[in-house]
Formats: C-alpha cells, structure tokens, sequence
C-alpha cells in the first residue's frame, strides 16, 4: 500500500495499475513473473516480451552494443540498416523501406505524416473504438479514448460479426460500405481522404477477426478515392497471430504503410514504419526525418536479435500450434460456462466475451473485471478490454507452450466455477 501510495504521489492520476491489488513486479523470464514476495505468475498478457520476458540472446544483444556504443543514424553503422533488411525480408511486395522510431505512438504518427505529404490530403480514416496511440495527433485518431471529431475525421465500424452493427446487409457489404461512407463523410465536408488507418486485427474493441475478403475490398475502396492504407501491426505483427509474420496477411493484402512497434524489441522501446521505395521517396521530395533514439546501434542490436530468436526457434510454428490448442481449448469452455458469449482471435492473439445472457448478448463488465482478479489469485495474470469492458485479453510471451496454455486453461475453469 505504502508503494501504491507513493506512486500517485510520484506519478500524478492519470495512471493506472492493473488490479484491485495490484501486482508489485520484480522478476521475469520466459513466459513467468515473479513479485516481491516471490510468488510466481504465468505471464498471459504481456505481448511486449514477444520472445519472452529477459530472453539471453536478446539482453546480450543489448548489453554488448550499449558497452560498445550508442549514438543516432546520422553516423553509419551496420546495426540499423540489417535490421531493416531482416524487415523487409519478412514483409510482402514493395514494402522494404523502413523508419524507425521508439514507440506505436510515433509510428503511427509518423504515417499519418507521411501520408498526407503523399496524397496532398488531411483526410484520416479509423474505425470505431480504436486506439492507436497518445501523441496528440495519434490520440485523437484513438477512439477509443477521445472523444474528439475534427473535420478531418471519419469513423467506420469494426468488422464484429458477435455485435452485428447492420441490419438486413451481409456481413462484407455491410461493413465495407461503412468504409465507404466514412469516405463520403469526409468528402462532403470538402476532406480527401490521406489514408486509412486499420488494425489487421483490431484489438481495442475486443479483438475482432474480418471476415474473408475485407482488406482487399477496404483497400480498393480507399485506392480508389485517393489514399493510402495504413496497417497498424504495432500488437498483431511479428508473428502474433499465428501462420504469417503480420495479420493482414491473413487476408492476402498488402497495405502501403505498416506500422510496426510492441514486440520488435522483445521489451525494449523499438518501433517502426514499412513503406514502399516509391513512397518514401515521394516524402523525401518535401520532407526529411530524424530522431534521436529511433534506430539508434542499441536498439537495432535488440530488433535483430528478437528476429534471429523468431527464426532460430520456430516461433511462428508454436503460436500457431500453440494458438489453435489454446482457442479449441477455450471453446470447450465455452460448452460448459453460459456466461461466455463468444471466443475470438488468432494465434495467441485471443479474447473471450462474457455476457449476462447468450440472447441478449448483454455485457458482463463487472464479471470481467473480478475474473481478472480471480485469475491472479490462481497465479494466471490476463486483463480485460473490449467495447463494452467485457471481455478477458489473453496475449501471452509468443513462446507459450501447451503446457502453459493448458495452466490457463485450469485457471480459467476454476474461476469461471466460482462465478
């Protein structure tokens, strides 16, 4: 308490902790966690820690170059420029050029700016109750969190086929036409469209999969009317959800930009933007850029490394495996416990909706949040998001095994049997 209580003091309101009694963090590896009494937790919500909390190969990785030296990219250095080369052989088409940054936040901020350099335009689309990050800009396109509608600003649905948002249209149409008359918003109040701003799979709303078909469709509709498409991978990509490195390979589409940022750094501040040759040096025709930190030697040693941990490892092979067990597990929970309304994601990336009636799909905020707690109190550490507050993030180190997800699963049942 004396902790909690000096950190308000130290910290202001405005943060928060997880918890009704919060977890006092002292020690990481893998896929655990350790507090200050010793007791140890299975870490299933910490996706920043992508190859796991303290991997070796990544804390030596950046012991070694911050021993060796750190400075900006206004210098040569080999580190920065592999790194982007290890990206770009993961990413399909022309993206190949990368600019890197410390967090999702200047990501995303950074392709708004380049976007509208591009297409001349200030237009923005996002989808409702989204969240993309906290500068200023970035905060008001996060919709999930301000409230705030510029002329600028145009808002389509999230594709959810739990909570249908049309009556009478199918589900494609349905939603693609959101996209379109998000255009059309904008359009009539004298905006054109810079670009589209969309989570390959999108998360803050509660982890809602498009149906087959979406992206190429959006991104044909944006093309079409003069911008570009923005895919935010800062929580889906590098592997995250299972069978591809990035989410919206899921749906055979390349974007134009792609954000990248959370696991690049297995949890060191990294972050980054993918763009094409062409579009890159259309930016650099009015524009240059610079940061201080962003792909500084030290953090391109840590992103290198997380890489070769992904590919030496077979990382993307265990979310997939492990991801699929995991979900038909959570389906069967779903058989026993009414008070789950529906499970969604993809590889680890995993949700699981609670709902006072299966009918009426009315939300079990209240119950999410104790289930959070209970969950801790069996050692299993998950949290809660979604639209409606109800629903339980499942987001785990990506080298989650069976085992560990099976020590979930048993948590889970207890839990939802105390309920």
């Amino acid at each position: 308490m004396e902790l909690t209580e000096r950190r308000k003091r130290a910290l202001g309101p405005a943060y928060e902790l997880f918890y009704e009694t919060p977890a006092h963090l002292v020690r990481g590896q893998g896929v655990w966690l350790w507090d200050a009494d010793g007791r140890k937790y299975l870490d299933c919500y910490n996706n920043v820690a992508s190859v796991g909390h303290c991997h070796p190969d990544v804390v030596a990785a950046l012991a070694g170059q911050a021993a060796t030296l750190n400075t900006h990219t206004r210098y040569l250095h080999e580190n920065v420029i592999e790194l982007s080369e290890k990206i770009a052989s993961k990413m399909p088409g022309d993206l190949s050029v990368c600019m890197f940054v410390c967090t999702g936040t200047e990501a995303n901020d950074l392709a708004t700016r380049i976007a509208r350099t591009v297409t001349g335009h200030k237009g923005m689309l996002a989808s409702e109750f989204s969240y993309h990050g906290n500068s200023t800009l970035v905060y008001t396109l996060s919709t999930a969190d301000s409230d705030e509608r510029p002329d600028w600003l145009a808002l389509f649905e999230a594709p959810c086929s739990y909570h249908l948002a049309f009556e009478g249209k199918n589900l494609l149409d349905g939603y693609v036409g959101s996209v379109r008359n998000a255009i059309g918003d904008l359009q009539n109040r004298g905006q054109q469209p810079a670009a589209i701003i969309i989570d390959s799979i999108f998360d803050c709303p509660g982890t809602i999969e498009a149906p087959p078909g979406y992206f190429p469709q959006v991104f044909k509709t944006v093309r079409d009317a003069g911008g570009l498409v923005i895919v935010d991978e800062v929580q889906a990509g590098y592997c995250r959800t299972g069978n591809h490195w990035w989410g919206f390979q899921h749906d055979s589409a390349v974007p134009d930009i792609v954000t990248l940022g959370k696991p690049m750094g297995g949890g060191h501040p990294l972050a980054g933007v993918v763009t094409t040759p062409d579009i890159a040096a259309r930016f650099a025709a009015s524009s240059d850029y610079f940061n201080t930190f962003g792909g500084n030697p030290v953090s391109a040693a840590v992103g290198k490394a997380v890489i070769d941990v992904i590919d030496a490892e077979g990382v993307l092979e265990n979310v997939t495996r492990v991801g699929a067990h995991t979900r038909a597990g959570l389906q069967q929970l779903k058989n026993q416990y009414d008070i789950i309304g529906d499970v969604r994601g993809r590889g680890l990336f995993l949700s699981v909706e609670l709902v006072k009636d299966r009918d009426s799909k009315v939300p079990a905020a209240s119950t999410a949040r104790k289930m959070a707690d209970l969950m801790k109190d069996e050692g299993v550490l998950i949290s809660t998001h979604g639209r409606y507050e109800n629903t339980l993030k499942i987001r785990p180190p990506m080298v989650f095994s069976k085992e560990n997800a099976d020590q979930l699963l048993a948590a889970l049942d207890v839990c939802l049997g105390r309920l």
